[in-house]
């Protein structure tokens, strides 16, 4: 059996299968990684998040015989060496009318006001040090100071855990942070506050003063500079000899995608003829297997004819004496 033109037939299909699906994968690679992406930012805000309730709960330790309007440093376990932390209990009509002259890096002006609205409150102060980038990570910039928090949380039971945040607001004038050793940067880089809220945005705003930075909304601060990156080499001179180079590279690719298609095409078509080949095997060893009938001629008509022909028959009388 000749199966050169079914091979060439089937060559055609699986051709195209095998394009639509190199096409297919190019699609789907970006959408891939980008959902990577997505994911990474994800698990990263679940953690800082989860850092936030932790480190609420520690800070609450703190209180022992609290007294409104002083400052409490907190104890962080063992393995977040390297946090701070501290709270303050206000009365919340004291914060709005009075604000807090100086509360470690943080000074809160008057007209701050918490949503939703609660006798008595806490500000719960992070200081994340060497931690800043683990759960606050960044492309394109550097820290040059620790990341700083200030959140606040309802103060009626000071032994609450997992208390959600309140939605503090300054409504006369910012908040602001005076950074404490930051550190320097080489000269003509542009240094950048940065603010994360509770829900992974983030915003870059101009400092305020040196070393200070200024909010309207509890978060996450910083000071950042864009990471410098190295020098690159200066472009080759286009000339015949690049453009040669260039020309061999484009014709190499082309040459080695079109030697790999018929490749696969040419294994698609020994699968297939294997695979027919080995049907057709099997079909002659069936056909062997079987009891060969004799043909006969009939007028014009070939058909089979049996070998053996039945018994005939014995008349009785034949074997009356």
């Amino acid at each position: 059996m000749n199966f050169n033109t079914g091979g060439s037939l089937l060559l055609l299909p699986s051709l195209a299968m095998l394009v639509s699906f190199l096409c297919l994968f190019l699609f789907l690679v970006p959408t891939l990684l980008a959902q990577s992406s997505n994911t990474n930012a994800s698990s990263t805000r679940a953690a800082a998040r989860a850092l936030d309730a932790r480190l609420q709960d520690y800070a609450y330790r703190a209180f022992v015989q609290p007294k409104t309007g002083v400052l409490y440093n907190g104890v962080v376990p063992s393995n977040l060496t390297g946090v701070q932390i501290a709270a303050m209990r206000l009365r919340s009509g004291s914060l709005r009318t009075r604000g807090v002259a100086m509360y470690k890096e943080f000074q809160i002006p008057i007209g701050v006001v918490e949503q939703p609205y609660v006798e008595r409150l806490v500000l719960v102060y992070q200081n994340l040090g060497n931690w800043s980038l683990q759960y606050y990570p960044l492309q394109k910039y550097t820290y040059l100071a620790p990341v700083l928090g200030l959140l606040a949380y309802d103060g009626s039971d000071l032994s609450a855990k997992n208390l959600p945040e309140l939605d503090l607001r300054a409504f006369r004038g910012p908040i602001k942070i005076r950074f404490l050793n930051v550190e320097s940067v080489p000269e003509g880089s542009v240094r950048k506050c940065i603010w994360f809220d509770l829900h992974g945005l983030v915003e870059f705003s101009n400092l305020t003063a040196p070393n200070e930075c200024s909010t309207i909304h509890q978060g996450h601060l910083s000071i950042v500079t864009e990471s410098i990156s190295p020098p690159t080499p200066p472009p080759e001179r286009e000339g015949r000899g690049s453009n040669s180079k260039r020309i061999w590279i484009i014709i190499g690719s082309v040459v080695g995608g079109v030697a790999l298609l018929a490749l696969l095409g040419i294994l698609v078509i020994w699968a297939r003829k294997c695979k027919q080949r080995k049907k057709m095997q099997e079909m002659e060893k069936a056909a062997d297997s079987g009891e060969a009938l004799h043909m006969t001629t009939v007028g014009d008509t070939k058909a089979p004819s049996a070998t053996v022909t039945r018994t005939k028959p014995t008349l009785e009388d034949e074997y009356v004496p």
